[in-house]
């Protein structure tokens, strides 16, 4: 499901540049995934969610923090060394522990795409958006024996707009604790055709 969202993504990205250059030139293939950035000083490098390492070639016009969560679309050069087209920043978020149901909204959307990989739950959403930014929360049900979590959507007073794609990444490393196991649990996600239920399972890598 993931890496077929990307290649949607990828097309759309590359159709749309060509319907904007009256030559039609081709663009280089290049890779669309999410990643963790790792800043020193001034360098950057992007872990992929698979642990892999990409040392970028030049960085340019980018200014993010280590550990933000982005969306790089790379091409490899040799061994870890790839050029960076274009990094995109998402939302980073954490399970919050309080506030279910309290705190919990439960506007609707679209759910395009969702997988689990290293310490990540990832999403691709649509909203319709206007003008006011929404409000994405990750809450845990701490009333029931299971691991149940719950996307939390507030359109936040938005008025009705258009369609938009939101991306967003959870980190679910405090599920595991203390314990070097592998952690199932179930998420819930109000869409337009009412709550889905997906099952997941954190997996060790400690």
């Amino acid at each position: 499901m993931k890496n077929l969202s990307f290649i949607i993504l990828i097309i759309l990205f590359t159709a749309h540049f060509q319907s904007c250059d009256k030559e039609q030139e081709r663009l280089d293939d290049f890779i669309a995934e999410f990643a963790t950035v790792l800043k020193q000083g001034d360098s950057y490098q992007f872990e992929l969610d698979n642990g892999s390492i990409i040392t970028p070639v030049d960085v340019k016009n980018f200014s993010g923090k280590d550990g933000d969560r982005v969306i790089i679309y790379w091409t490899p050069v040799s061994g870890d060394l790839a050029d960076i087209m274009r990094i995109t920043p998402i939302f980073k978020g954490y399970i919050d522990n309080e506030g279910y149901p309290e705190r919990y909204n439960k506007d609707p959307l679209k759910i395009i795409s969702i997988w689990v990989e290293g310490d990540y739950l990832n999403l691709i959403l649509e909203i319709e958006y206007h003008s006011k930014p929404h409000i994405l929360s990750l809450f845990r049900d701490i009333s029931t024996p299971e691991t149940d979590l719950y996307l939390g959507h507030s359109i936040n007073n938005d008025p009705p707009g258009y369609p938009q794609v939101m991306y967003a990444s959870f980190l679910l490393s405090s599920l595991q604790g203390q314990n070097e196991t592998d952690v199932p649990f179930r998420l819930f996600i109000n869409s337009y055709n009412g709550m889905r239920q997906f099952n997941f399972t954190l997996i060790n890598t400690r």
